[in-house]
């Protein structure tokens, strides 16, 4: 399997798991590590920054689908499957059909940017 094709596997399961943290059905400790799972992924600064060849992309090609793996395995094997037809719909044509599940991440990026210029304008 390719980069490409894996990243936009990992990007259908991180949805997947972004609806399974809004259910009321979801276990609490599915939650907490969905939680983690989504954040991490959204998440403008990486354990390994990307900028670094080969080795950048490693934390997300194996930390983000561990923790997307345990989010799976702790939740009923029935529920999981409903949140991947519901994720389904989200995605039309490979880019999401409801455009404000972008404002968390534009809302981490901006959070980070006005950080970062804070900082250096001091």
């Amino acid at each position: 399997m390719k980069f490409k094709e894996k990243m936009k596997k990992i990007s259908m399961k991180i949805t997947q798991v972004y609806v399974s943290i809004k259910s009321k059905k979801t276990p609490w400790y599915a939650k907490v590590v969905g939680v983690s799972a989504v954040t991490y992924a959204l998440s403008p600064i990486d354990l390994i920054p990307d900028f670094i060849p080969i080795i950048g992309y490693l934390d997300d090609l194996i930390i983000l689908p561990l923790l997307i793996t345990l989010t799976i395995k702790l939740i009923p094997k029935q529920l999981w499957k409903e949140f991947e037809e519901e994720s389904e719909l989200i995605w039309k044509d490979g880019k999401p059909v409801k455009w404000y599940y972008a404002i968390p991440v534009i809302s981490i990026w901006l959070v980070f940017v006005i950080i970062i210029i804070n900082i250096f304008l001091r």
